[in-house]
This record gives C-alpha cells, structure tokens and sequence, in this order.
C-alpha cells in the first residue's frame, strides 16, 4: 500500500500496460484512469456487483455480473447491464436460496471470457462502485489471471469501507452487522431492493453512495479522499 500510494496509480498503470501481453489487458490500460484530485462528482464510475459460487476466489467462481454508469453522481438505468455466467460448477444449494440462480439458469449463461471482455471495455478509464471491495477485488483479479495470465490494477470507491472509517471515528460503539448494504440504506431511509441481485445489488450500492456525498457535502471532495485500492 505504501509503495502505491507513493509510485501513484497511473504509473503503476503504465508500468503494467508495458508489460502486458494480453490484448484485453492492454486496451484496458491504455485508456488512463481519472486524476485523483478529480472532484467526486466529476468522476466517472461504473457501480458494480458479483454474485458468486462462494467467498473463496482461488475456489469458486463468478456466477453473475451486474453494473451501470455513474456520471455526474447520476445513475444511468439506460446503461444497466445483468448477465449470468456458466461457470461450469456445481451450485451449492445454500447458496443458491441467497441469490436465487438454479442450475438451469447457469447452463444458459455467458462464458466468462465472453463477459469479462465486455466487462473490462465497459470500466475502462473509470473508477468501480463498490460495497465491499474485497470480493469485487478478488474475484475480478482472479478472473483475469485465470483468462489472461494477468491481472491490471483497478480503483474502487467501496461505501462499506467509507462508512466504516466514519463509524470508526466515532466513540460510540456498533455492530457490524451495521455496515451491511441493507443496514446501511436504512440508515438513509433508502427503500429496499431484492437482495443478492448483482445488478439490484450494483443500483443499491450507487443509491448509497449518493447519499452518503450529499448528506456529507462531499461532492467537491477528490476522488482520492474515496479511493480504496
């Protein structure tokens, strides 16, 4: 984190694009990234979400992908995009009753390579919206070595890390079961969506975001005040 924060994202991002051998890889790091002293509301996100197999990304696998733009802090439903993914694995049934994919429905999914193609066109030269970046992280860094070899480096603005450093500054303590994206839009009186839909899953994350911004006053803030990467 260290050697990052003071190597600088973009150069980090030039350094790969020099290495890279893989031509998706490529044309993902050759569009540059937002400055990180971009206004926050002038940065262009892709609010994004993954169902998944399970938590271990060495283990399991993408199951569904769910995103739309963000621009100016606005949502773009125009731009939402839901795709099931055949990841060629047994579904575990408890898992299945949290995101409600059956088996059926993942045979007649999207390859992955199909849809991390469109996926890496769609978020290149943008910041990703996320709640709980680790899995999005992950998962998405694993998908990419296991089709290219490879993996790039991608920002996130993850709402569950923001709200947790503002808990965390506070001296009343809490749960965390608190910093639950359900939990979380409650506390802004945000109405509920079906959980465990990626691309529900993806709006509701960006509907949080706004509100933390505009309740906060934050909209002048830079990007780099938000950034976990």
């Amino acid at each position: 984190m260290i050697y990052r924060q003071l190597f600088g994202y973009q150069a980090l991002r030039k350094k790969q694009y020099k290495q890279s051998k893989s031509q998706h890889i490529s044309e993902y790091l050759s569009t540059p990234l937002p400055d990180s002293k971009l206004p926050i509301k002038d940065v262009p996100m892709v609010t994004l979400d993954f169902e998944t197999t399970g938590l271990n990304a060495k283990q399991d696998k993408l199951l569904s992908v769910g995103y739309c733009n963000v621009e100016q802090l606005k949502i773009s439903l125009a731009s939402s995009h839901h795709q099931i993914i055949n990841c060629q694995q047994v579904l575990k049934s408890d898992n299945v009753g949290i995101h409600h994919i059956t088996e059926q429905e993942q045979a007649r999914g999207l390859q992955l390579a199909d849809e991390l193609e469109r996926l890496l066109k769609t978020v290149a030269g943008k910041v990703l919206l996320v709640h709980y970046a680790k899995i999005e992280r992950l998962f998405l860094q694993q998908a990419c070595m296991e089709l290219y070899g490879e993996s790039p480096l991608f920002l996130f603005v993850d709402t569950l890390a923001l709200h947790k450093k503002r808990f965390d500054q506070q001296t009343i303590p809490y749960d965390p079961s608190q910093l639950r994206l359900e939990s979380l839009r409650e506390r802004y009186k945000l109405h509920n969506y079906h959980a465990h839909n990626a691309l529900s899953d993806a709006v509701a994350t960006a509907e949080l975001f706004q509100a933390f911004i505009y309740q906060n006053e934050l909209e002048n803030k830079p990007l780099n005040h938000f950034l976990n990467w």
